[in-house]
């Protein structure tokens, strides 16, 4: 026994396999870590040869774990968190667990941080960790304990808890749309406008495709007086709102914008993407109280987005006494 534990690689080594088979890049490991991104690779490169396999396969641009890297990966970050929590007991804080949330860039930062007052309200012992990013995390490692996912609703898995679905409608800001020889009336005005695109060169969002909505409306050809691309989601519609032209809103991600007035949808004519939000539990973390309470908020954060809609409230008109009162008013 102490002949093996001998043999163990470096506990700093064993730390950058961690973060690179969590992050699944050298470089943002490197980062999280403070080394270098080739001290760290050659770490990893050290605790391979020590084991005799290889534990990630360097593709171009890419990395990925190997199956005898997967399983490695998956021991030593439970390794990890075992002597963790030791370490805690050892000083006599035992930390309650928190909760870790996968999601899109652009939902956590337009639909979760909004939000996440609220739940820091009603749970302010619950410390929760919003990991943002746009590759689909594996439930099975353990590093996620609830992950939001848009999906068609035939390919949810079972046990996932269906948040809402989502309506498309082009957005701008009221300034925009108001403005004075480039009016907002019927799809054909877009040509007056610049067209606000998500960047999606290997085509996996086509939805939110301007292209598509123009063709769909009667505008297959139309040029538009400029056009804006953005890599995430939330910059386009920081662009709408900022009045730098027209973008294709989802909703209920900027319900918010549209009730408070930051963004108007100037078309009656919206539609129903075939795919839903979904709430995922890892499992191993279904049985944790604290993860239970973080599904239910969603859950009511869901129906409370539902009884509030997309619409602003209609202006309510004066009673015509107080209009006409208010008439004499203004002549005295």
């Amino acid at each position: 026994m102490y002949k093996a534990l001998r043999a163990l690689p470096s506990l700093d080594f064993l730390r950058g396999v961690e973060a690179a088979g969590r992050r699944l890049s050298f470089t943002l490991a490197a980062e999280e870590l403070f080394v270098t991104q080739s001290a760290l690779s050659r770490q990893i490169k050290a605790v391979e040869d020590a084991l005799g396999v290889a534990l990630f396969e360097r593709r171009h641009r890419a990395l990925a774990l190997t199956p005898a890297g997967s399983a490695f990966h998956r021991a030593v970050t439970d390794a990890l968190r075992a002597v963790a929590s030791a370490a805690d007991v050892a000083r006599g804080s035992v930390v309650a667990q928190g909760v870790t949330l996968s999601t899109t860039v652009s939902f956590a930062s337009l639909w979760i941080i909004p939000r996440l007052a609220r739940f820091r309200a009603a749970q302010p012992q619950v410390e929760v960790y919003v990991s943002a990013d746009d590759r689909v995390v594996d439930l099975q490692r353990g590093d996620v304990d609830v992950a939001i996912r848009y999906l068609p609703d035939a390919s949810a898995p079972a046990g996932a808890l269906r948040l809402f679905g989502e309506r498309m409608m082009p957005v701008a800001s009221p300034a925009i749309v108001g403005r004075r020889g480039a009016a907002l009336a019927r799809p054909a005005d877009l040509a007056q406008h610049v067209l606000l695109h998500l960047d999606d060169p290997e085509g996996r969002t086509p939805w939110l495709d301007w292209r598509s909505w123009l063709a769909s409306n009667g505008e297959p050809g139309l040029k538009p007086a400029g056009t804006l691309r953005f890599t995430l989601y939330d910059q386009v519609i920081q662009a709408a709102v900022g009045g730098q032209g027209v973008a294709l809103g989802r909703i209920p991600m900027i319900a918010a914008h549209l009730r408070d007035g930051r963004l108007v949808a100037p078309f009656p004519k919206r539609y129903d993407s075939s795919r839903s939000y979904f709430a995922l539990v890892a499992p191993r973390a279904g049985e944790r109280a604290e993860v239970a309470d973080f599904v239910a908020w969603l859950r009511d954060e869901a129906v409370r987005e539902a009884a509030l809609g997309a619409e602003p409230a209609p202006v309510r008109k004066a009673p015509d006494r107080v209009r006409g009162a208010r008439r004499g008013a203004e002549k005295r």
